[in-house]
This record gives structure tokens, sequence and C-alpha cells, in this order.
């Protein structure tokens, strides 16, 4: 029982880290697209509205 409850333990710290740094990671289609080729409009006009 001590097995599952550390493994439980070790997986919700892995998920919470994990969440954090791909939230800190993240950007909007404008700056990750930011080439000549690309066409990315206003990110104020999409459809989730972040």
């Amino acid at each position: 029982m001590k097995a599952f409850i550390s493994a439980v333990i070790v997986a919700v710290a892995l998920a919470v880290g994990a969440a954090f740094v791909l939230n800190t990671q993240q950007q909007t289609a404008d700056k990750a697209f930011a080439t000549s080729g690309a066409r990315v409009g206003d990110p104020g006009h999409n459809l989730i509205q972040m």
C-alpha cells in the first residue's frame, strides 16, 4: 500500500511540474510563427479568446 500511495504522489507531482513547465513555454500563434511565410492574424480574433 505504501508503494501505491507514493506512486500516486510522484505521479501528481510530475503532472503539476509538467503543467507548470508547459504553461511557461506556451506562445501565441503570432509569436510562434513570426516568419514572412506565415499568415497569422490578430490573436484577439480567434475562437479560443485567450
